[in-house]
């Protein structure tokens, strides 16, 4: 009875143990089942949340912005829009430069008072001792010293894609106005635009080669140099492998001398007359080793006397010149400029001094109109360009600008006028140049009597 019971509650115990196992296991496959479903739900979320972007988050904006968050005022051009068809439509842009120049100059004696800022040979006086003639303007042996903002300038420069090509603009000038030497009223240098093969307007005058002009700090620079910026009309008919040919018409005018004429009689009035545009023609080889040029010029130079009878005298020359100039790329930055210019009548085209006509053989038989004739002239410099180092440099040279007197030219008729400089500047950042630079001028008469002036020069540029 006993053994019985017993068994009966082992049986009992394995059915109560096997009901809890049981038991336990369902419990166990819920619970997995749960934690695989939460982790489903976790993983899709965050598929869900990699595809979506986060949403920003806006700070409420301040009543008033603080300085440093508002924005400049934008630069805009109306006009420069280039059509979406064309290519690079998107380059269009306008750059500006200039720079803040400051000279400081001390002058060993004077020159005409209107130009004391720059030294041009032909503003020396000459005829300076109280001997009854007219004593030239800037007389005077003591020195003196001058300070000038009339280099600094400014330029704005336009790039405009078209279907014919890029449209280039310049506007330009700087403070040197004619007005006298305390004057800095805006004055125009480049006004020009070109389009392909054309362009129009004011600019360097294609006799000249500007990549010559030696790296001086003076205004004016070398007086036998070829320099004028003109009103033209320009058309480059060939541009390729590093040979240019180029041709225009230019704005014509005649520095005129009445000489003799018009010191016997100050009333004839004597005037250039603009007949025709100036013709230019131009070819140009640049390479590794620099460039050469030669430009030749034809002129009908006209004048007359418009208030006098039937606007007598009056009449035409020719004149003619020829330009050779270029550029020899020597060691390292160095370079060697040169320009050698002839012709008659081409005054008008020269750094400094002279005129385009004068008189000639005006002492004529009574009731023989006098004539006039085109002056010889002949222009030249040579300067050499050292870089000493990245932040030191000179530039040293000579230059004149000669002509030959007519007979009925004045005793004062400008006759020669020399020029050269040496200077040693230094660039100690970028955009930056500081330095001196020593200067002698010289100017001779038809009747041989020379002026001589000598100064230093201090000048500091910024550039932008």
């Amino acid at each position: 009875m006993k053994r019985h019971a017993l068994f009966l509650a082992l049986a009992l115990s394995s059915a109560v143990h096997a009901d809890s196992t049981a038991e336990l296991k369902s419990q166990l496959d819920q619970a997995l089942k749960t934690i695989r479903d939460l982790q489903n739900r976790v993983n899709s979320l965050e598929q869900k949340q990699a595809a979506t972007p986060p949403a920003k988050v806006v700070a409420e904006k301040p009543a008033v912005a603080a300085p440093a968050e508002i924005a400049g005022a934008p630069v805009v051009a109306p006009v420069s829009k280039a059509d979406i068809s064309i290519a690079n439509a998107d380059k269009a842009r306008i750059e500006i430069s200039g720079q803040v120049m400051l000279d400081a100059i001390y002058d060993g004696k004077r020159v005409d008072p209107n130009w004391n800022s720059t030294l041009r040979p032909s503003k020396i006086p000459v005829y300076c001792p109280d001997n009854g003639l007219p004593r030239d303007a800037g007389c005077g042996k003591n020195g003196e010293t001058n300070m000038s903002v009339r280099q600094s300038k400014i330029a704005f420069n336009g790039f405009f894609p078209t279907s014919l090509g890029e449209l280039k603009t310049e506007f330009s000038w700087d403070l040197y106005d004619n007005g006298g030497n305390d004057s800095t009223r805006p004055h125009l240098l480049n006004a020009w635009g070109e389009l392909g093969a054309f362009g129009a307007g004011q600019y360097y005058t294609l006799f000249m080669d500007m990549d010559t002009f030696p790296n001086t700090i003076d205004y004016w620079g070398p007086s036998g140099m070829i320099f004028i910026r003109n009103p033209q009309l320009r058309y480059t008919p060939y541009n390729h492998d590093g040979l240019k040919v180029a041709l225009s018409l230019e704005a014509p005018g005649s520095a005129i001398d009445t000489g003799k004429i018009g010191l016997i009689d100050p009333d004839l009035g004597v005037s250039s007359r603009q007949e025709i545009p100036d013709f230019v023609a131009n070819v140009r080889f640049d390479g590794n080793w620099g460039h050469a040029q030669a430009a030749g010029i034809w002129r009908k130079l006209s004048y007359d006397a418009p208030s006098q009878a039937n606007a007598k005298p009056n009449g035409s020359e020719d004149g003619y010149g020829i330009n050779l100039s270029g550029v020899l790329n020597t060691w390292g930055s160095d370079r060697l400029v040169a320009q050698f210019a002839v012709g008659r009548g081409i005054a008008g085209y020269m750094n400094d001094g002279g005129n385009d006509l004068a008189p000639r053989n005006n002492l004529l038989p009574l009731g023989t109109p006098p004539h006039a004739e085109a002056v010889e002239t002949i222009g030249w410099f040579l300067y050499y360009d050292h870089y000493w180092s990245e932040q030191w440099s000179s530039s040293v040279g000579y230059s004149e600008h000669s002509q030959d007197n007519t007979d009925g030219q004045a005793f004062n008729a400008f006759k020669k006028g020399s020029y050269a400089s040496v200077n040693l500047l230094y660039y100690p950042v970028k955009n930056v140049t500081a330095g001196a630079e020593l200067l002698w001028g010289k100017r001779e008469n038809n009747d041989g009597n020379t002026g001589e002036d000598d100064r230093v020069q201090f000048s500091t540029k910024y550039a932008f």
